[in-house]
């Protein structure tokens, strides 16, 4: 029940960010370049459920800041994750996307196509990596398009 509550909230306030990213607009010329991300998943936030989230620690793209949260819509089935993902970077201001990831292996896929707000054209590509030493994730790749 908590896992379908959790579900119901991260889709509530995706769907909420949308329509108000939907009224902004901006002026910032598109963006492309390298992609360098970190975040962690304590345990007080992540535990492989639904509506569970990672908090950015450090980001090469200004759109993309420290405190960013990514929250996840499915769950994690043994060591796989796959699921679709909302990366929350502020008011209005909500990537789309998708990560397929091996725990068993600490890498996989991660890919945005679009959103709301600095995020209605951007587009990712990135590899998916754990640092165990450090406790962090890094996601390196390429990026188009967005704003910020």
């Amino acid at each position: 029940m908590k896992r379908i509550i959790g579900l119901i909230v991260v889709v509530a306030v995706a769907g909420a960010l949308a329509v108000a990213g939907q009224a902004r607009t901006t002026t910032a010329p598109s963006r492309a370049g390298a992609l360098h991300v970190a975040k962690v998943c304590p345990a007080s936030t992540y535990q492989g459920q639904p509506g569970g989230y990672c908090t950015i620690t450090d980001s090469n793209v200004a759109a993309i800041p420290a405190g960013a949260k990514i929250f996840y819509f499915e769950a994690l089935v043994g060591s796989q994750l796959e699921t679709d993902v909302a990366l929350y970077a502020g008011p209005g201001n909500v990537a789309l996307g998708h990560v397929t990831l091996s725990l068993a292996t600490a890498t996989g896929v991660i890919t945005f196509r679009g959103g709301t707000g600095d995020f209605r054209s951007f587009k990712a590509e990135a590899d998916v990596t754990y640092d165990a030493a450090h406790d962090i994730w890094h996601w390196d790749g390429t990026y188009t398009g967005g704003h910020g």
